[in-house]
C-alpha cells in the first residue's frame, strides 16, 4: 500500500477517555506496524484548564499504551513515537499554545506535510472548535475527523454540517464510525461480491428478514452527562447499527473507491421508509434513574429494538431488525440473514419447526475476531430421513486475518491519513437517517422498565419480530474448540 505523506495529527480531547483507551493505543500500532508516515508528529490538545506539558502528555500516553494496548511502550520504536509528541492546549478564544505547537511539529519535519484534526471532544464543543480552526490558518491543507454522534435529529445534522462544510469542504471531512473499520464488517463486501454463491441470493427473493443485533452488557460506567442527553438510539442504532445496515444492503459499486461505495451505501439510507414509533419498542433498565446525573423522572431509553424498511427493488417487503442495549444478557455483535425455505416440503413435518429454521440462515459475527457462517440441513446418517444442522464456517481468530488485523480505529485513522474516505459517512447519508427517524423523535413509544441482565421489554422478546426469533448463536456452536461468548441459538425468544 502507499504509505501516507508526512503529517501533523492533532487530537482534541487528547487527556479524555477515547483518546486513552483507542486513539493513543491505535497510533502507537500503527507506528509499531510500519503504517504511520516516515515523518509524523502527535499533538494533543485539550482546554486551558486540562493543559498538560509535553512531558505530562508523553507519560500519559505511555500509561495509556500500557494498559490498553496491542504492542507495548518499549524499545526504539516507542522512543521514537514519545519523541513526536506534544501538547498544546486550546480555547476559541486563546488558541495560541495550540497554533505554537503545531508550528513547531511542521518545522520539526523539515519539509512539506498535511494536517489531521480528529475531534475526540463532546458534540457541543464541535462548532466552536471548527470555528477556531477556520479562523486561524490551521484548517489549510487538512483533513478532519468528526466523532458521533453527526447531530440529534435532522435539523441539527444539517446545522452541524453547515458549521464544518463552512471550514472543510466535504472531501476533507471524515466522519468516523469504529464499526465500519472492523474486518469481519468490511469482509462483508468480500463475502458478497466476491463470490458467486452469496449475491445471487442476497435480495428479497431469497431472504425472508436480516437482524443486526449488538446487545450490550455494560451499564452507563460514569457517562450519565452523554448519555442522558442521547440515548440507545441516538448512541447506537443511527450511528453504528444503520451504517452496518447500509454494507448489506447496498448494491453493487462499479469499484470500492470511496466515490462509488459510498454512493451506494447512499441510496439506502435514501430509501429507508419512515420509522414509525409502532415498529419501536423503547426500554430502561431498573436502577437507571438512581445511576449518578440522571434525572429521577428520566424518559431516556437503555434499549432500543426496531422493525426497519429499505423500500427499493432489491429489499421491498424485508425486515430489517434492529437491537441494542445497556444492561442486557450477553454482549454480541451479530448480523444474520434468515434464508427463505423452499417451497417443496418433502420433508416429515415434524422438522420444519425450529431446526429448519435453526438451519436456513447466514451468520456474521462482527465481534473481535469475529466469523462468518453458512447454516444448512443435511442427513442424519441412518436409513431414515432424517434431518440436523450443519454449519460451514470461517472464523478469523488463529487465521492470516487475525495476525494482520487493525482494529477498527486505527484501520480508520489510517485511511484519513491517506485521505481514502470509503468508510466515512456523507452528510447526505446521515440526514437521509435522520429524516427517515423522524416519525420516531417526534413522538416516541413510552420507555418500558426491563430487569438487568434480561434481553430488554418483553415486547421487543417476542411480539415486535414476530414470528421470526431473534439468533445468537454460540461461538463454540459454530467453531468447535473455541470458547463461546453467547447461549443458545435462539437466546431472546
Amino acid at each position: 500500500m502507499t504509505a501516507p505523506d508526512d503529517h501533523v495529527i492533532v487530537l482534541f480531547g487528547a487527556t479524555g477517555d477515547l483518546a486513552k483507551r483507542k486513539l493513543l493505543p491505535g497510533l502507537f500500532h500503527l507506528a509499531a506496524a510500519g503504517l504511520l508516515p516516515d515523518g509524523y508528529r502527535i499533538v494533543g490538545s485539550a482546554p486551558h484548564r486540562s493543559a498538560m506539558s509535553d512531558d505530562a502528555f508523553r507519560t500519559h500516553a505511555h500509561d495509556a499504551v500500557a494498559a490498553f494496548g496491542r504492542s507495548k511502550p518499549t524499545g526504539p520504536v516507542w522512543k521514537s513515537f514519545e519523541e513526536s509528541l506534544s501538547f498544546g492546549a486550546a480555547d476559541p478564544e486563546d488558541p495560541g499554545p495550540l497554533l505554537a505547537a503545531v508550528r513547531a511539529a511542521e518545522d520539526s519535519l523539515g519539509g512539506p506535510s498535511r494536517r489531521l484534526f480528529h475531534l475526540a471532544i463532546p458534540p457541543s464543543a464541535f462548532a466552536s472548535t471548527i470555528g477556531m480552526l477556520g479562523d486561524t490558518d490551521l484548517a489549510e491543507n487538512a483533513k478532519v475527523i468528526v466523532e458521533k454522534p453527526f447531530g440529534t435529529d435532522l435539523a441539527s445534522a444539517r446545522a452541524l454540517n453547515e458549521t464544518i462544510n463552512a471550514v472543510f469542504d466535504e472531501s476533507r471531512v471524515f466522519r468516523i464510525d469504529h464499526f465500519l473499520g472492523k474486518e469481519s464488517v468490511d469482509n462483508i463486501l468480500a463475502l458478497r461480491f466476491a463470490n458467486g454463491m452469496f449475491e445471487p441470493n442476497w435480495n428479497r427473493d431469497h431472504i425472508s428478514y436480516v437482524q443486526i443485533d449488538v446487545p450490550e452488557t455494560l451499564g452507563l460506567e460514569g457517562r450519565a452527562h452523554f448519555y442522558e442527553g442521547t440515548g440507545a438510539f441516538r448512541d447506537m442504532i443511527v450511528t453504528h447499527l444503520i451504517q452496518v445496515l447500509g454494507i448489506v444492503a447496498m448494491d453493487p459499486p462499479v469499484s470500492l473507491a470511496a466515490g462509488p461505495l459510498r454512493d451506494e451505501k447512499d441510496k439506502v439510507f435514501e430509501a429507508l421508509r419512515p420509522i414509525e414509533p409502532g415498529d419501536v419498542v423503547r426500554g430502561q433498565y431498573e436502577g437507571y434513574r438512581d445511576e449518578p446525573g440522571v434525572a429521577p423522572d428520566s424518559t431516556t431509553e437503555t434499549f432500543a429494538a426496531l422493525r426497519v424498511e429499505v423500500d427499493n427493488w432489491r429489499w421491498a417487503g424485508v425486515p430489517f431488525h434492529l437491537r441494542s442495549g445497556k444492561n442486557l444478557a450477553q454482549r454480541r455483535q451479530v448480523i444474520t440473514l434468515g434464508l427463505r425455505e423452499p417451497p417443496l416440503r418433502m420433508f416429515p413435518t415434524d422438522l420444519a419447526g425450529q431446526e429448519r429454521n435453526r438451519g436456513n440462515k447466514i451468520v456474521i459475527d462482527f465481534g473481535d475476531p469475529g466469523w462468518i457462517a453458512a447454516r444448512f440441513l443435511t442427513k442424519e446418517p441412518g436409513p431414515a430421513m432424517r434431518l440436523e444442522p450443519a454449519t460451514m464456517a470461517f472464523g478469523y481468530a488463529g487465521s492470516f486475518c487475525e495476525e494482520n488485523g487493525l482494529e477498527g480505529y486505527e484501520r480508520l485513522i489510517l485511511d484519513a491519513m491517506l485521505g481514502d474516505q470509503s468508510l466515512f459517512t456523507r452528510a447526505g447519508g446521515i440526514e437521509h437517517i435522520w429524516a427517515a427517524s423522524t416519525p420516531l423523535l417526534e413522538n416516541p413509544p413510552p420507555v418500558q422498565p426491563y430487569a438487568p441482565g434480561s434481553w430488554g421489554p418483553e415486547p421487543a422478546v417476542g411480539e415486535l419480530i414476530a414470528p421470526y426469533p431473534w439468533y445468537l448463536p454460540d461461538a463454540a456452536e459454530i467453531l468447535p474448540g473455541t470458547s463461546g461468548t453467547s447461549g443458545t441459538p435462539g437466546t431472546g425468544t
